[in-house]
């Protein structure tokens, strides 16, 4: 089976379109374009499909060339054979490959290596074949040297290299490696370490390897590193030894007995803890693809959340010793006022802040205050609620989640963004920030530091950091970005720009007074031809010469579009003016294909342009739940069991989800919780932003836990 068809087959893509998909990642064009511009070429595959069959493709082609490299080495070693061709043609995963080679790998020094420079190897042969006809103590004084002294020594040696041979063997190691994965159990001991109560859990706790979930053997895996646990697979040898024997073993009553010391000596010396190690790293890999999978899922909506366009918003910067830092913002994201205030524990200065942030408050016409959810959050929330009941404007407020601001803060990109600012105050605007538009301003974050998921730490960073930029690219590209007013740090995630295009063209928009079609683009340095296919599509210009600049439609089809509003009797007047409500109606009943024809388009592209021509400008982020509002607090001491609230889902985890209903502590719906049915995973039911009904089942002030349901709830 070749790549194409093997990929063809894994996705349940014709043959044509996997070798577009294909041809189109090997030309340098980006997931974003491909799956926005491209749908004729692929079936209109979303750009997580595409995402994934890119990591495949680069699998595969990466098994091909270790497949290459292994089948060299062995060629040059003169032991190439039909029969390791047939292999090598059939394995299917690096690991399978990776066993054919094992015997033909230079090793490092070993009990086998050492007794085959001896002269041990023909009689390790002949105690392999186990032969009748031979007695193996009489053939070994022939191999007797000054380094081999004895028959006994001669025997181990030729032992040693048999085991060796029968750890190297491919086909055993995958039989047995099938076994420890489906038979094979996962056994926990708790040590004796300061921070083992963590892991209580874990004391004495043993499960099948096949059912151990995904959070739990990230948990196992850090009490491990932290010396608090310790762990080991177990399997019944019964099931293992009698495979090795069925390879290995003949009915000779000469050797019987040496061939069970050799098959229990390669079994607990080489097989088992190769293949235990290997176990633990194949369930480490695939629990940390799902804790990455679980942030790319929860990063996605948190980015698509529904910004507060045309707000004056507070962001107010929780802290105790050095206050709280507070900066007000207008409604397109400038700094209008800053101060700090220490209405908090140990100052405890509450009249002078109330009265400081209630003239701020009327001064700049405050609209919405966004409240950090880190330190001396609590205690500033209680004083917000306090303050908005003393104002006389309609002022509401919001707990925003501050994950990675500090990290911000620090960062030379706030540095030359906020140069007179102190990191606190810099904090505080990005808090407020994250209200008004969280796309924006959260791309301006290590992706990691975002907060959302688990484990984040101890995952493989690049991997983690490659799938997160992936999703933060389709986000951005998908709302996308108007070119007159994003940061370069926004700009440098849209479809073929990287951060120096991105500075450039911040610096062409400030010595031009701002761009006034996308054309300008081929003006700005280093954005050439293929960048600018890449990225047009996905910039806005707001107000300019062209009305279709201002639409998701790419200018390769600025002609097809025209083209369809003239069959209409349309013009660019009417897209303006919003007075194409009729039109797809119109398309319909001429019939798409016809008029896909008659514009030289496809049918995906037709109605990709006659939606961006409905409404341009259109964010698609509006039809998102909007960020829930309050203006007073609830303690967790106020909460009973039967309670109903509407929260906002704020982490989605394999085991359920976190649900902010005011208090403060987030609350857990456990995924059994979640649904009157059965629920596969958290991530079928809820997504980060979702605001959801919610009842309260527990309450556990001593651990600060608070139990919900999404079950049973009137509604």
């Amino acid at each position: 089976m070749t790549l194409e068809e093997r990929l063809s087959s894994e996705f349940g893509l014709r043959a044509d379109y996997t070798q577009n998909i294909i041809t189109l990642i090997d030309e340098g064009n980006t997931i974003p374009f491909i799956a926005r511009y491209r749908k004729e070429m692929h079936g209109s595959c979303d750009d997580q499909v595409l995402r994934e069959f890119a990591d495949r493709l680069k699998y595969l082609r990466n098994l091909d060339e270790e497949k290459a490299k292994v089948q060299k080495v062995i060629t040059e070693q003169g032991k190439w054979t039909d029969e390791l061709a047939k292999a090598l043609s059939a394995a299917m995963t690096l690991t399978e490959v990776e066993d054919i080679y094992r015997p033909y790998k230079p090793k490092r020094k070993t009990r086998a290596s050492v007794a085959i420079a001896k002269g041990l190897e023909p009689l390790a042969d002949i105690l392999q074949a186990q032969r009748k006809d031979v007695d193996i103590y009489a053939e070994a004084e022939k191999f007797l040297t000054e380094e081999v002294a004895s028959v006994s020594d001669a025997i181990a040696g030729a032992k040693d290299i048999v085991a060796e041979r029968i750890s190297d063997s491919a086909e055993l190691r995958k039989e047995l490696r099938e076994i420890l994965a489906t038979k094979g159990f996962i056994s926990c001991t708790l040590l004796e370490h300061e921070g083992n109560l963590t892991y209580e859990t874990y004391s004495g706790f043993k499960q099948e390897v096949k059912t151990l979930p995904s959070h739990r053997i990230l948990a196992i895996n850090r009490g491990e590193n932290e010396k608090c646990l310790k762990v080991e697979i177990l399997i019944d040898e019964k099931l293992t030894i009698p495979v090795i024997e069925k390879y290995f073993k003949r009915d000779n009553q000469n050797t019987n007995a040496l061939m069970d010391e050799v098959i229990a000596d390669a079994y607990e010396r080489l097989l088992f803890p190769s293949l235990e190690r290997e176990c633990r790293n194949n369930l480490t890999d695939v629990a940390d693809e799902q804790a990455i999978k679980m942030f790319e899922v929860n990063l996605r909506p948190l980015l698509l959340e529904s910004p507060l366009k045309n707000n004056i918003i507070m962001g107010f910067d929780p802290g105790y010793h050095n206050g709280c830092k507070i900066a007000v913002i207008d409604k397109h994201g400038a700094v209008l006022d800053t101060t700090v205030v220490y209405p908090t524990p140990p100052r405890n200065k509450t009249e002078e802040a109330l009265e400081k942030l209630k003239n701020m408050i009327e001064k700049n016409k405050v609209d919405i205050i966004a409240i950090g959810n880190g330190t001396a959050s609590k205690e500033s929330e209680i004083f917000v609620a306090e303050l908005i009941k003393q104002v006389s404007r309609p002022v509401s407020y919001a707990v925003v989640s501050e994950a990675g601001a500090s990290v911000y803060s620090a960062s030379k990109l706030a540095a030359e963004e906020f140069p007179d600012y102190d990191v606190n105050l810099r904090s505080a605007v990005s808090i407020a920030r994250r209200l008004q538009d969280p796309l924006a301003e959260l791309i301006k974050i290590d992706v990691k530091s975002i907060g959302v998921g688990q484990y984040q730490h101890d995952m493989p960073q690049n991997r983690l950091t490659e799938v997160l930029t992936g999703v933060v690219e389709d986000c951005v590209n998908s709302v996308g970005v108007d070119l007159n007013t994003a940061s370069p740090s926004l700009l440098s995630y849209v479809s073929g720009l990287n951060m120096s295009i991105a500075k450039n063209i911040v610096d062409f928009r400030t010595k031009k007074k701002g761009f006034k079609s996308r054309e300008e683009l081929l003006s700005v340095p280093k954005l050439g031809p293929k960048a600018y296919e890449q990225c047009a599509g996905f910039l806005r210009v707001v107000g300019g010469e062209n009305v279709l600049d201002n639409t998701a439609v790419h200018p390769e089809s600025y002609d097809a579009a025209r083209k369809l509003l003239r069959i209409f009797s349309l013009s660019e007047e009417d897209v303006k003016n919003n007075n194409l409500i009729l039109l797809p109606k119109m398309v319909e009943q001429k019939g798409e294909e016809k008029v896909a024809e008659e514009c030289g388009i496809g049918v995906p592209t037709l109605n990709d342009i006659t939606n961006e021509l409905l409404k341009p400008g259109r964010d698609i982020r509006e039809s998102m739940p909007k960020p829930v509002l309050r203006s007073d607090v609830i303690h967790m001491e106020d909460l009973k069991e039967g309670m109903v609230f509407s929260g906002v889902v704020r982490n989605v985890v394999d085991f359920g989800a976190f649900v902010d209903i005011g208090v403060h502590q987030d609350g857990l719906v456990h995924i059994s919780q979640l649904s009157d049915s059965f629920v596969k995973h958290p991530s079928d039911v809820v997504k980060v932003g979702d605001v959801v009904d919610v009842k309260v089942t527990g309450v556990d002030l001593a651990k600060k836990r608070i139990s919900l349901t999404m079950k049973g709830i009137d509604k």
